[in-house]
Formats: structure tokens, C-alpha cells, sequence
């Protein structure tokens, strides 16, 4: 997690939230934490349906592809 302390942030807020890292970054006052600054997370219902139409299936997904006899 990135360390910032408080004026730094104060003057890079803008763009900090443009590329605001997945860990977040650690916001400091001389030294002590004094914040942490986190990406919200998606909820796991918004995922649903963003890969539609991004893979194409082909051949039998089910099937190891060997051929055997339940029989035997």
C-alpha cells in the first residue's frame, strides 16, 4: 500500500482517484496513519453478464475427449 501524507494528497487528490492502485493508499500526518483510501468494490450481482459475448464455445465442453466403454 502506497504511504501519502496529508498535503500531498491534498494537492494530487484529482488525479490520485483517477489511478487509485487495488490496495489503496495510506494517508499520513507526521508520520501517523490518519486515513486509508480504498477503491470501491463491484458488488458480485454487477459482474454478472460483462463477459457475454467475449468467448466462443467450440466442440463439447463436457468431454474429456477419451473414448471408453461403461461396459467394461
Amino acid at each position: 500500500m502506497k504511504n501519502l501524507n496529508a498535503s500531498e494528497f491534498r494537492r494530487q487528490c484529482l488525479a490520485l482517484l483517477d489511478r487509485l492502485p487495488p490496495e489503496g493508499i495510506l494517508i499520513t500526518r507526521r508520520g501517523q496513519p490518519i486515513a486509508r483510501l480504498t477503491p470501491v468494490r463491484k458488488e458480485n450481482a454487477d459482474l454478472i453478464g460483462t463477459l457475454a459475448g467475449k468467448f466462443e464455445i467450440r466442440g463439447d465442453i463436457l468431454s474429456t475427449g477419451a473414448v471408453w466403454d461403461a461396459e467394461s
